[in-house]
């Protein structure tokens, strides 16, 4: 379970005890389209996640134009593609920020980005982003986490591809520059990822591990997985979301839509809800069914002075006589008074 401090991104407290912290990641799903952005923002609003976020990088801060092979992508999801050319039409251009980050604050979301850069820090420091993430891919790059950890922010990172050590060594760059508001989140950066490799029994161990709060970086095809990982102690869950997965995009196929991202809101407060805490007694809500447990009913009419006998008394439905693990006492005492079948056995009725 989550076992960091509090933690609060734009008033909303998250960690243990508090519901799970859902951010809605927009991702490429705008389509190079500020319009549709902004609709992605509304819906997200509508479907009533906590945050939307953003990333923040342009191809040339990603890598460089090179038509190498070692710079087209082979196998998988954006098969074929040139880097260059894929995080070109991929980026939310810098200049949509401001605006973005406007429409979050007037739609009572919080917005915040993941910077693939430290010039991308500077710009979301400019705007007042209220938190930072780091992409899996960046989990190794120790500058960008000192950059960002240096803003005092709370600071989320992914751990997909990252091996132990190398959480270790993202946790202590983090550290090292005061960054104490850590979260860890759990992913396995496949696209779409299968929901075999999650092994979310990993999200426990991390919190564990490294004393953080703990979440899931959710890549699996519905919401299933994200709901499952709230009982692992997941605090905040981040999925992929888009407008419609017919309107293509080179998120959309592992991303929600808005009907889904609702569904996993709802569905991750109830998983969180259904927790609890570890008790044994009944529940305000369980009280009126004890009437319909077995309990000891005159099943013949016994006349007074009448041995009880397992042929006219019996363990029955419902609940008002003497409880089902007192028969072998009351078998073989008298009746004190007469008894008709359908009577609930008490004791002051035995001789």
């Amino acid at each position: 379970m989550s076992t960091g401090r509090i933690i609060n991104i734009a008033g909303r407290e998250i960690g243990a005890g508090r519901p799970p912290y859902v951010i809605a990641e927009m991702s490429a799903n705008h389509n190079g389209d500020i319009g549709r952005a902004v609709a992605l923002m509304e819906a997200a609003s509508h479907a009533g996640v906590d945050a939307v976020k953003l990333q923040t990088y342009t191809p040339d801060t990603m890598t460089i134009d090179d038509d190498g092979p070692e710079f087209r992508i082979k196998g998988g999801l954006w098969d074929g593609y040139r880097l260059y050319d894929l995080y070109k039409e991929a980026q939310t251009p810098w200049d949509w920020h401001r605006a973005l980050f406007d429409k979050g604050r007037e739609l009572g979301l919080a917005v915040f980005s993941t910077p693939f850069d430290e010039a991308a820090v500077d710009l979301l420091e400019e705007l007042g982003a209220p938190a930072y993430k780091i992409a899996s891919f960046e989990a190794v790059d120790h500058a960008l986490i000192r950059r960002a950890a240096r803003t005092r922010k709370p600071l989320i990172i992914s751990t997909g591809m990252a091996n132990l050590q190398e959480i270790e060594e993202a946790v202590e760059a983090a550290r090292e520059e005061s960054g104490q508001d850590i979260i860890l989140l759990h992913c396995t950066s496949a696209y779409p990822a299968p929901p075999g490799d999650m092994n979310l029994r990993t999200i426990p161990d991390l919190a564990q591990k490294f004393g953080v709060t703990v979440g899931l970086s959710d890549h699996t095809l519905g919401t299933a997985v994200a709901v499952a990982s709230v009982a692992l102690g997941a605090a905040v869950i981040e999925k992929h979301f888009t407008l419609s997965r017919s309107d293509g995009g080179h998120d959309s196929a592992f991303s929600l839509e808005p009907a889904e991202l609702a569904e996993l809101v709802r569905d991750v407060q109830l998983s969180w809800e259904a927790l609890g805490a570890i008790n044994y007694e009944r529940e305000p809500s369980e009280v009126a069914n004890m009437t319909f447990r077995r309990s000891l009913y005159v099943v013949i009419d016994v006349a007074a002075g009448e041995l009880l006998t397992k042929e006219n008394v019996r363990a029955i439905r419902p609940g008002f006589g003497l409880a089902p693990k007192y028969l072998e006492q009351v078998i073989g005492r008298r009746a004190s008074i007469r008894l008709t079948r359908g009577t609930a056995l008490k004791w002051e009725f035995l001789g």
